[in-house]
């Protein structure tokens, strides 16, 4: 079942290192690949592997490598299903102010914090780019202290310089959220996951949060940028869209699964929140699993 909740999730690097850098290469063990947030950004190279990416209100599928830069409290999802023979995945965490806010302020730092801002949306990296990064990231693990530091710095430039690259989450969402809010999203969030297939009205939802239906709307609306009906809906079509890739039920079963009553919304819903039917898009992914 594909989880809808976005956890926050506190990193943690390691003693006297401001930046994490790991590398695996095994399989992403389920537990690993849930959908969460924090405030670090997260770099991820993928030199050989296959899986699904799920950042924001974006999911598509990768099937040989990928490069891949997520911003600030952007829900994502784990993004290794297998990685193929000599396969590996290399995870890159930092604070956006890792340097400290006068040091983001200076001219030289200009490109990176714009790449920064621009990570927000989520940014997947092309061949070009990847063929010239991707080695350096793979690099980054073995680096400590203020070696690390400059070895990043020196990536982050070379993709801030990059036009090699496209957005994915351009119209999607990101939490303008604090610490202290993370328990009461957190909460929103797995009432939805688990009450999704049912009509959730305001009163319920509010009442769970301990915030008058207005306090809600307003609240809601400020993290997410979306009213709640809204991101109801693109929780059900992110569901709708791992049924129509793994199962074999009919795209009208599908739509009453998922939550909608009635199969014109969904067909309606589904092509704002994807860009597409959702006939076509089961053929496309069909066509890329296969």
């Amino acid at each position: 079942m594909l989880q809808l909740k976005p956890t926050f999730k506190k990193i943690t690097p390691d003693f006297g290192s401001s930046i994490t850098a790991v590398q695996k290469t095994k399989k992403r063990k389920r537990s690993e690949a849930f959908w969460h947030f924090h405030p670090e950004l997260e770099l991820v190279y993928v030199n050989k592997g296959k899986g699904r990416r799920h950042i924001g209100n974006h999911l598509s599928y990768f099937n040989n490598s990928q490069l891949i830069l997520i911003g600030s409290n952007l829900p994502h999802n784990g993004f290794t299903d297998r990685l193929t023979s000599k396969g590996k995945e290399t995870l890159v965490q930092f604070h956006p102010e890792f340097l400290g806010d006068l040091f983001n302020k200076l001219p030289e730092m200009k490109n990176i914090v714009q790449l920064v801002e621009r990570a927000k949306k989520g940014i997947l990296f092309k061949r070009e780019i990847k063929e010239v990064v991707g080695p350096k990231i793979e690099k980054l693990p073995k680096y400590e202290g203020i070696k690390r530091v400059t070895k990043l710095l020196e990536i982050l430039e070379l993709l801030a310089l990059s036009s090699d690259y496209v957005l994915l989450n351009e119209n999607g969402y990101m939490f303008e959220t604090q610490p202290q809010d993370s328990n009461k999203i957190d909460i929103i969030f797995k009432y939805v996951n688990k009450n999704y297939q049912e009509h959730i009205t305001l009163d319920e939802i509010a009442a769970h949060v301990n915030l008058t239906v207005p306090a809600f709307c307003r609240y809601f609306k400020k993290v997410t940028g979306k009213t709640f009906t809204q991101f109801v809906n693109e929780c059900r079509v992110f569901y709708a869209t791992k049924l129509l890739t793994e199962s074999q039920s009919s795209i009208t079963d599908i739509c009453f699964e998922c939550g909608f009553n009635n199969f014109s919304h969904f067909n309606k819903v589904f092509n704002e929140v994807i860009g597409k039917s959702a006939s076509k898009y089961r053929n496309e992914m069909r066509l890329i699993i296969q």
